[in-house]
């Protein structure tokens, strides 16, 4: 994979032929280079490989979203500080199924570098309130499930949250034994 700014690079490049083009009287191709050069600026700050990634994603094809994104050999020049956000938040979302402990340190890492979408962020604090509540980290979890609520402005992931109030009330709650305890019962016992 190579560095961010070569994509930057080849758009510059693209741009000064399309005014040599405006020079020397081919408006059209200067036109059609200038749309070109567009495409690289678009690239730049939406990495291909992470738009098909989540192309990918989108159709449950995880191996194929694994495939993509690990054509991204060195994310930290590769990508911009908001994609690496998102390489680190689908890495979480394909490895959450296997390795909570990998996956808790790449949506840590996704909140600290920043992702564009409330949306994104608050699945993103969905999932590690679900990583610390079955880690018995209940009151991280609450704390972080009230974020994700705030931040689910249009109510997406409203099923989710309730869902995981709800197991978090159950696993809250003391166990109740039905019947006669078991000192009455062993009482009994010893008086036969």
């Amino acid at each position: 994979m190579y560095n961010k700014n070569i994509k930057l690079v080849i758009a510059v490049l693209i741009i000064a032929y399309a005014v040599y083009q405006f020079i020397e009287g081919f408006i059209g191709n200067g036109i059609m280079f200038i749309f070109l050069s567009l495409i690289f600026i678009f690239l730049y700050f939406k990495n291909e490989f992470i738009l098909f990634s989540f192309l990918k994603l989108r159709k449950q094809d995880f191996d194929g979203a694994k495939k993509w994104l690990d054509k991204i050999k060195n994310p930290q020049s590769a990508l911009t500080t908001k994609q690496q956000g998102y390489y680190n938040y689908l890495n979480g979302i394909m490895v959450s199924q296997t390795n909570m402990n990998e996956a808790e340190k790449y949506f840590k890492n996704a909140i600290s570098l920043g992702l564009a979408m409330d949306h994104d962020l608050a699945m993103a604090k969905l999932n590690l309130a679900g990583i610390a509540f079955t880690k018995r980290r209940k009151q991280e979890a609450s704390i972080l499930l009230t974020e994700a609520q705030k931040l689910d402005k249009r109510g997406m992931l409203t099923d989710q949250i309730k869902m995981m109030k709800q197991q978090m009330k159950k696993a809250s709650m003391p166990s109740q034994h039905y019947g006669t305890p078991t000192s009455a019962r062993q009482g009994r016992k010893s008086r036969r």
